[in-house]
């Protein structure tokens, strides 16, 4: 690939990213009152990191059986109101015990 096609991409997504973010203050020019709109806008980053992050927790191991337990044990911890390092941490440890016993398996 050459780099005026390289540039080109990343030309293009600069422009994508601006006009995401300068849209909203030029479409929406007064305060917005609507309950319903302040709480759409408030869950669509949620929504979209979850979209596009859980499909790929159960691609990310070799088994699918260590990825649910890790995606229990971090949703378990996280309803238990745990901070964001314990949670992911202890889910981590858990696939990676899992996937240790599950090589001791095979051999």
């Amino acid at each position: 690939m050459d780099i005026s096609r390289i540039l080109m991409y990343i030309f293009v997504m600069a422009g994508v990213t601006y006009l995401i973010r300068m849209l909203p203050m030029v479409i929406f020019k007064r305060k917005i009152e609507s309950n319903f709109a302040k709480s759409f806008l408030f869950y669509v980053p949620y929504a979209v990191l979850g979209a596009m992050t859980f499909p790929e927790i159960f691609k990310s191991t070799s088994s699918i059986g260590s990825a649910v337990a890790g995606t229990i044990v971090a949703v378990f911890l996280a309803f238990k109101e745990k901070g964001l390092l314990t949670v992911a941490l202890s889910a981590c440890f858990t696939v990676y015990a899992i996937e240790w016993v599950l090589r001791l398996g095979r051999l």
